[in-house]
């Protein structure tokens, strides 16, 4: 595992982003483990947040999984707005120019209109969207719409801070959904697999946050709800 995905692990936790102990799932699921993006409230963790984003984009870049004609990164209402515009700044220190664009939750009826703030979207534009979480998929399926109405664009990718590997309806985890329905791909920055690998009774400022209890209770859920291999 590359270095910044488990330091990115341990910054969630330190941030009270990345929680042990027991919580219900949007979907209804007891989950042992839970990400709540929303708990990021100061300057230097947005900040340091775009930069893990950003190692993510870069690195995949470099790998030939993420186009380097990317124009802008697209952060779905709430959310993604933050992610995107710090994302986009902390690019932009590694030398690597994107526009950022975010959708209104109620269409502008007034001066220039429109449902999208930031950049404008043209034919032909590669576009990453950022968001946080990906357990069903539902933010990715409400703005590719959106995207494709604004112009003729390519979505390249969709980069996120972990993938919960979770299989939907179909059997399916979300990421392998959303690439058989759009041909979209998922760039996780970590995934619940290396939350587990990083924090199994490794102790982080003195606690350990995955003890044998809560492993197990992991591995549980895994295989009741995910598609991993342990």
């Amino acid at each position: 595992m590359d270095a910044y995905k488990s330091e990115f692990i341990r910054f969630m936790v330190r941030s009270n982003v990345l929680m042990f102990g027991e919580f219900v799932t949007k979907s209804g699921r007891r989950s042992p483990y839970f990400v709540n993006t929303g708990n990021y409230s100061t300057g230097e963790e947005i900040a340091k947040l775009g930069e893990y984003y950003a190692e993510c984009i870069v690195n995949n870049m470099h790998a030939g999984d993420i186009s380097a004609e990317v124009v802008a990164l697209f952060g779905p209402a709430y959310k993604g707005i933050p992610l995107a515009v710090s994302a986009a700044a902390a690019l932009s220190r590694k030398q690597v120019s994107v526009n950022y664009c975010f959708n209104r939750k109620e269409a502008k009826d007034h001066g220039e209109k429109g449902d999208i703030v930031g950049y404008r979207p043209k034919d032909g534009d590669r576009i990453l969207i950022i968001e946080d979480v990906l357990t069903a998929g539902t933010a990715l399926r409400e703005c590719v719409p959106l995207l494709k109405a604004s112009a003729e664009v390519r979505v390249e990718g969709l980069v996120i801070s972990v993938d919960r590997m979770e299989r939907g309806l179909k059997g399916k985890t979300a990421s392998k959904e959303l690439l058989d329905e759009f041909g979209i791909r998922t760039f996780p920055i970590v995934t619940v697999r290396d939350v587990l690998e990083t924090l199994y009774n490794s102790p982080l400022d003195g606690v350990v946050h995955v003890n044998d209890e809560i492993k197990e209770r992991m591995l549980a859920y895994f295989g009741e709800y995910c598609e991993i291999d342990i």
